[in-house]
C-alpha cells in the first residue's frame, strides 16, 4: 500500500477516551449539587440521547457565535439526559452544575490516551506522512489535545462546530483535505465509527480504517496490521 501524503484521525474513540464511562463522571458531578443519580443509568440516558442529537455544527454563523452555540448545544444534550431519567428539576441550580461539567471535559482529567497512539504518531512523523485530525468536536478539543500532549503532533485539526459541517458529511472532509492541498487518493483517514469514519471518508475517496477499541485484551490497535477489506481495519504504524 503507498505510503500517504496525509493520515486523518478521528479523536474521541480513536486517539483517547472517556476515563470510565460519561454517566460516571455525570453522576459524580451531579454529586456536588445535591443530585444522587447511578453512573449506568446516566450512562444508559446518554447512550439513548447522544445519537438523536442534531450534528454539532453550525453552518453560516460568524466566529464569535461559535463557542456559545457549542454550550447551547452541550447544555441542551445534557438536560435531556437527566430530564430523560426525571431529575433535571431536582438541580438547586443546573446553570452552575452544567458550567462545571463543560469545563472539566475542557481539561485531560476525564479522557485517558491510547497507548499505542503516541508511538504511531511519532513513527508516521518520522516518514514524513502529514498528520491530522478530523473529529465531530468543539473547540474545547484544542485545550485537552495540548493537556494530552498530542497538539504538536498535528498540523490540522479540523472540527465540526467551526467547519460548519460534521462526518459523515463529505464537505468536513473536503475542507480537511484542502488544508494540505492534498487530493483524496493521497489520504488515508483513521476512525472507531463505521458510519461518520469509515463510509464518510469513503465517500470521498479517501482510503479509510476502522479502529475498534475497547477496554479488554481484544482491543485493536494503531500498531497492528491491516484486517479484512470489508472495512473492519486497524493501521500499521510500519507502514
Amino acid at each position: 500500500m503507498q505510503k500517504p501524503q496525509v493520515i486523518f484521525l478521528d479523536a474521541v474513540g480513536t486517539l483517547f477516551g472517556v476515563k470510565g464511562s460519561v454517566g460516571a463522571i455525570y453522576s459524580q458531578i451531579a454529586a456536588n449539587f445535591g443530585v444522587e443519580v447511578a453512573a449506568e443509568s446516566l450512562e444508559q440516558s446518554f447512550l439513548a440521547i447522544f445519537p438523536t442529537s442534531p450534528p454539532l455544527a453550525f453552518p453560516n454563523v460568524e466566529p464569535a457565535q461559535i463557542p456559545e452555540l457549542e454550550y447551547q448545544w452541550w447544555r441542551s444534550l445534557t438536560g435531556a439526559v437527566f430530564n430523560n431519567l426525571g431529575y433535571l428539576a431536582r438541580f438547586p441550580d443546573f446553570e452552575a452544575f452544567f458550567g462545571q461539567l463543560y469545563r472539566h471535559f475542557a481539561t485531560a482529567e476525564p479522557w485517558v490516551l491510547y497507548e499505542d497512539v503516541i508511538p504511531a504518531l511519532r513513527l508516521w512523523q518520522i516518514q514524513g506522512i502529514e498528520l491530522g485530525i478530523i473529529s465531530n468536536f468543539d473547540s474545547r478539543i484544542y485545550q485537552v489535545l495540548a493537556e494530552l500532549g498530542l497538539e504538536y503532533f498535528f498540523r490540522t485539526i479540523t472540527i465540526s462546530s467551526q467547519t460548519g459541517a460534521a462526518k459523515p458529511d463529505p464537505e468536513i472532509f473536503q475542507i480537511a483535505l484542502q488544508k494540505h492541498d492534498c487530493s483524496p487518493a493521497q489520504a488515508w483517514h483513521i476512525g472507531d465509527s463505521k458510519k461518520e469514519d469509515y463510509q464518510g471518508a469513503k465517500s470521498l475517496g479517501i482510503e479509510a480504517f476502522l479502529i475498534k477499541r475497547s477496554t479488554g485484551q481484544e482491543r485493536k490497535s494503531l500498531s497492528v496490521g491491516i484486517g479484512d477489506r470489508e472495512g473492519i481495519h486497524t493501521l500499521p504504524a510500519n507502514t
